[in-house]
């Protein structure tokens, strides 16, 4: 168990000052306001006062983010049983790009971000009331850090979207992308004079001056896209502040274990993580990998409470990026014949109908053991509903993901596993990526040496040369599951390329439809081309 994460989490949660309900309800009542008295003066106080902000940012992501960002790509599908999680198919319209302005998941996306930014806003206000200090200009900076997080992840995913920087007031219409991405960076380029730099168990999972920077490489990578300009330099500029403070004072690094990173007791220790999410199966909920991915008949075999709905797989084609037979990336990946931890073979009683219930042959209820196998293709048996079956054979198709190892602690289908937002490798990666794309190559770096870090700890074979569809494949390599194959594959022009059950080639489609239900609560927004 986490031991840093309760600690912390439980003198947050004594003094929490707000409850946010709602992105468009701008006048939420305050639960305690600040006086003399219990004005905030230290560092813990101030942690203190912005326990709101950060305990939506991470207790109701509720893997909006993660879904929208994730399966609406060449990498998973999430497909039906018998009828289960067929949903309306709104599941299916991710990866068909056929998603709509009334998708549910896309208004819980859109819900989280702006939440998250009206918690931001209003612990923003409260802190500007505090005595000057020190200590009130770090708090105010994280806190800026982070709405410019939910900012950036608003207007990848939305475009144009309402710039709200106040808490209150009327509900706003849309900013053009361009203020969005001009006011993010001015943000951060502010912020960062009184972020800190240390990196340790007193600031896991709260901006410091490395998130900024790392955040400040993602908008520079991707402003051909937000504001059609190249600052190919200045994303090179924002990775070389975190790669000299790796070289010079190993503050960051590979860590040699890849999958321990993504572990259950993950945490502060993680060298490559610049900044995570952390989650704790009791009191910091919705981290819930395992539910989406695993069999169900694998709930023994890592001792869970529940079964796991198994509903998403692995596209086949993803998985054959891993050529590599030495890279040990892909042994998160749970492929054929399954065994228990000590060895044993998995092995299922049922009958030939249980087993597959097109069964027509003379014995439908006759008794057989078969062991439990993950087959490499996806085979539907309604397309239309996106449903493989809802027997054994049918539940399991496809490979599955198991980077965010199980958690046999929880009691629920929670998870302790920390979720990393930026990795080192990411910005080693980015930094190569911006070369290739004509940006200057600086401390001695080019993007094979890049590249090679990488591919070193991965155990994978090291390139003598590399090209951008290369690079794209080992991003996909290091950091799948974890939040940004789509905005890779926007950025390199991929998003419209045809996948396995996916034609839909709509530029329109890399952005999502502004909700239909906030178009209904705040009549200034206005919808996006095609929906």
């Amino acid at each position: 168990m986490k031991k840093y994460i309760n600690k912390s989490f439980a003198y947050i949660i004594t003094l929490m000052l707000l409850c946010i309900v709602g992105c468009t309800d701008l006048d939420v009542p305050v639960v305690s306001e600040l006086t003399p008295a219990n004005f905030p003066k230290t560092q813990e106080d101030f942690v203190a006062l912005a326990s709101s902000a950060y305990s939506y940012f991470a207790n109701t992501n509720d893997m909006s983010r993660w879904i929208t960002q994730e399966l609406t790509t060449d990498f998973m599908i999430c497909t039906a049983n018998g009828g289960s999680w067929y949903d309306a198919g709104r599941w299916q319209q991710f990866y068909w790009h056929t998603y709509n302005k009334d998708n549910r998941i896309i208004e819980k996306y859109w819900q989280y971000g702006f939440n998250a930014i009206s918690a931001c806003n209003r612990v923003l206000e409260l802190m500007n009331t505090a005595p000057e200090g020190q200590e009130k200009n770090t708090a105010i900076a994280e806190i800026r850090a982070l709405r410019a997080l939910c900012l950036f992840w608003m207007m990848d995913s939305y475009g144009d979207i309402p710039l709200a920087t106040k808490f209150g007031g009327t509900p706003e219409g849309r900013k053009p992308r361009a203020d969005v991405y001009n006011f993010i960076e001015s943000e951060l380029t502010d912020a960062l004079n009184d972020l800190k730099s240390v990196v340790n168990q007193s600031t896991y999972g709260r901006p410091t001056k490395w998130m900024a920077y790392a955040l400040l490489a993602k908008l520079y990578l991707n402003a051909p896209i937000y504001i059609g300009q190249t600052k190919y330099n200045e994303a090179i500029n924002a990775c070389d502040q975190i790669i000299y403070e790796a070289k010079q004072y190993g503050t960051f690094a590979l860590d040699a274990n890849y999958a321990k990173m993504f572990d259950i007791d993950n945490g502060p220790q993680i060298k490559d993580f610049i900044f995570a999410i952390p989650y704790d199966c009791n009191n910091i909920l919705t981290s819930y990998e395992a539910r989406w991915w695993l069999h169900p008949l694998l709930q023994n075999k890592y001792s869970l409470p529940y079964a796991p709905s198994g509903s998403v797989k692995l596209i086949p084609e993803f998985y054959d990026k891993f050529s590599d037979p030495n890279d040990i990336r892909k042994n998160v990946f749970l492929t054929g014949l399954q065994y228990n931890l000590d060895g044993s073979p998995i092995m299922i009683t049922t009958t030939n109908k249980g087993y597959d219930s097109r069964y027509s042959g003379p014995a439908p209820n006759a008794v057989i053991t078969v062991q439990l196998e993950l087959t490499r293709e996806i085979e539907f048996r309604d397309y239309a509903k996106f449903d493989t079956g809802n027997d054994i054979k049918g539940r399991s198709v496809g490979y599955r993901c198991n980077k965010f190892y199980p958690d046999k602690n929880s009691k629920t289908r929670d998870q302790s596993n920390d979720v990393p937002v930026f990795r080192y490798a990411d910005i080693l990666l980015m930094k190569a990526e911006a070369i290739l794309r004509g940006g200057t190559a600086t401390l001695g770096d080019t993007p094979v040496s890049l590249a090679n870090m990488v591919r070193a700890r991965a155990k994978a074979s090291s390139y003598t040369d590399i090209n951008l569809d290369e690079l794209l494949n080992e991003r996909a390599r290091e950091l799948f599951t974890e939040g940004w194959r789509r905005n890779d594959l926007i950025r390199f022009g991929k998003f419209e390329d045809p996948w396995p059950f996916k034609t839909d080639n709509n530029p329109q489609k890399r952005i999502f439809p502004i909700p239909q239900s906030q178009i209904n609560i705040n009549p200034s927004l206005t919808q996006n081309p095609g929906y």
